[in-house]
């Protein structure tokens, strides 16, 4: 954990070298697109989207539903597969923008996410409340709400199992909780982790593997923790980095492959096939961040991850392109260098002064324009159905949610309403709106409304389309 050791001299000197908090970090200069450019990643996302094929390595064009449809009678787009790339370019356009507040609490909102149908989202508070809401049919009504045991400080991670009928969450507790979402069969189950541990203790991520069987978390002892749920016990606790481990997903439905990342600022890669716990030994390294890391969100296709870090930025990987020792250990010297604590703390000059890429970063691209401070920020790929994950979009301690365009690194939108550090954000995965969570006790939720330039291009397009109709 990064923190302030150091006495470089007065309180006011010190002062100086740090940003406001809430102001606005300065976006990239020169965004390197060099390793995207070359990517398998680039050309898969040009495949699969008309949109991206028309308008070259730039943003996607807003463009009216319309207009596309006379695209597609002009003979530009396949009708073979005009259903799927219209729909994800129209909703590509249509990023959501307006500002709905859903919830107002007395206290912190530190978690909330939908479940994979999209039917359910739940958030999870300081007053120790999870409350859980039917999204179904465009709704927003809360069915359930579930005290949680054993919190200190605050419920800090919850994940729902593939089927949405259970949810785990986790605090500084030697043990996880399990119940059921709907209240129906009354279960809250300890799932004690037995932690070596003779200190506080807390799992700081955790996740079902998609058959619902294990849980995987990540913890401040440095270790990677799996429960077995069939077998009621604790199966697996590996050394798995030098510092806390605030973040783990498994790479794709399979869940054999695991990523770890840490404030030790290096993303690990595991093969639960061949983990043992007498003799761990993990398959990859992906290195190139500056300090430690927050938050870890796979693609989905055991391939690609993305990172988000205290360094003030988000990578993203492909795990087929490890990192080299010399890079682990050029990484592991910059996080040693950290003398700033991003929980209480403002942003060092210096953070942003320095944005040179370590000897040896094997990561795709790199993502600038967020601040990441107080807390665990996450930040997660756009979903599949509606926008062929096209976007990465991240919590901000300014208050903000940015997204960003995951091919050109550039900032596409920034949604501004929150007053308070936005800690989670969560995509509906079939819908255009997106749900944020923020310390400044509200849940609000996105939406898209075509503003005057939208309403000013689309119809620009619709005129041209029209023109040349007629010729």
């Amino acid at each position: 954990m990064s923190s302030s050791n150091e006495d470089d001299g007065s309180e006011d000197e010190y002062m100086k070298d740090f940003q406001m908090p809430f102001s606005v970090p300065p976006a990239a200069a020169n965004i390197d697109t060099s390793a995207m450019d070359a990517s398998e990643l680039k050309q898969e996302m040009l495949n699969d989207s008309w949109a991206l094929k028309f308008s070259g390595t730039g943003p996607t064009p807003k463009s009216s539903v319309s207009h596309l449809l006379l695209q597609r009678e002009h003979g530009s787009i396949d009708r073979r597969n005009f259903q799927r790339a219209i729909w994800r370019s129209a909703s590509d356009c249509y990023i959501p923008n307006k500002y709905e507040l859903k919830e107002r609490f007395h206290n912190k909102v530190f978690c909330g996410t939908y479940s994979q149908s999209g039917d359910i989202f739940l958030s999870a508070c300081q007053d120790r409340q999870i409350r859980i809401y039917d999204t179904s049919n465009g709704g927003f009504r809360k069915f359930n709400s579930i005290h949680a045991l054993d919190v200190g400080w605050s419920v800090l991670d919850t994940s729902f199992s593939p089927d949405s009928r259970y949810l785990v969450y986790s605090s500084w507790s030697d043990y996880l909780h399990l119940c059921d979402v709907h209240g129906q069969q009354r279960v809250h189950q300890s799932l004690p982790l037995i932690p070596n541990s003779q200190h506080g203790f807390c799992i700081f991520s955790v996740v079902f593997s998609q058959d619902s069987r294990e849980i995987l978390g990540g913890a401040n002892d440095r270790c990677l923790y799996v429960y077995d749920l069939e077998r009621k016990e604790r199966t697996l606790c590996v050394e798995a980095h030098e510092d806390d481990v605030n973040a783990v997903s498994f790479a794709d439905e399979s869940s054999q492959i695991l990523f770890s990342g840490s404030d030790d600022g290096l993303c690990k890669i595991w093969d639960r096939r061949t983990l043992q716990e007498s003799d761990p030994h993990h398959v990859g390294i992906l290195a190139g961040h500056l300090d430690g890391i927050t938050f870890i969100d796979s693609r989905g296709d055991g391939r690609y991850l993305l990172s988000n870090c205290k360094d003030q930025s988000i990578k993203l990987w492909d795990m087929r392109h490890l990192s080299s020792k010399k890079a682990q250990d050029e990484t592991k010297q910059c996080v040693a260098r950290q003398n700033w604590d991003y929980r209480w703390q403002q942003v060092p000059r210096k953070v942003y002064r320095n944005r040179k890429r370590i000897t040896g970063d094997s990561s795709l691209m790199t993502y600038q324009g967020h601040t990441v401070l107080n807390t665990l920020i996450r930040a997660r790929f756009s979903p599949k159905f509606t926008t062929g994950q096209r976007f990465i979009y991240t919590g901000c301690a300014n208050g903000a949610v940015v997204v960003y365009d995951i091919l050109t690194g550039q900032i596409v939108k920034t949604l501004q309403g929150h007053n308070a550090c936005v800690r989670d954000v969560s995509w509906h995965p079939y819908q255009n709106n997106l749900m944020s969570t923020s310390w400044d006790c509200t849940i609000a939720q996105w939406s898209y409304v075509m503003d005057e330039e939208d309403a000013q291009v689309a119809t620009a397009k619709t005129c041209q389309s029209n023109s040349s109709c007629s010729k």
